[in-house]
């Protein structure tokens, strides 16, 4: 008998976290090499509410859905507002990095590289924001 050459699908571990928190930064990166994407800051808070504590994570985003989320709200982000999300981020890691200038310059530093999944919900100044349909976003790149 001969054997059958059957692809095996890939299998992959997943490492997500969800949480709510700041998001700042919005901006677009332009790699010297490949395409420019999308990322932001996420001050993530957690732990007591009445004095949480504030992990950071810097992310290229890579949902779909959240890229259209959080291009709507980058306008006030820009603005100064403060807007604060429900998010999912997969694959982070810690990167360290030396402060370059204010009161810690000079010290390390640690931040949490990852890439945002998933924005749950989205509030500007305390003001719940209507996020778009997920059937709405997959409409619209579909008819692009």
């Amino acid at each position: 008998m001969s054997e059958l050459n059957v692809a095996q699908p890939a299998s992959y571990f997943n490492l997500h976290a969800e949480g709510c928190g700041y998001l700042n930064r919005v901006r677009t990166v332009k790699p010297e090499k490949g395409p420019p994407y999308l990322a932001c800051t996420i001050a993530a808070k957690h732990g007591d509410a009445t004095s949480p504590t504030t992990t950071k994570f810097d992310c290229r985003i890579s949902g779909t859905r959240a890229q259209v989320i959080v291009q709507q709200l980058e306008a006030a982000v820009k603005a100064e507002q403060r807007v604060f999300i429900g998010f999912r981020i997969g694959d982070f890691v810690p990167e360290l990095f030396v402060y370059q200038n204010g009161k810690r310059k000079g010290e390390t530093g640690v931040v949490n590289k990852g890439r945002l999944l998933q924005v749950t919900f989205a509030k500007i100044d305390g003001q719940t924001v209507e996020l778009p349909a997920e059937e709405a976003v997959a409409a619209e790149t579909t008819a692009a």
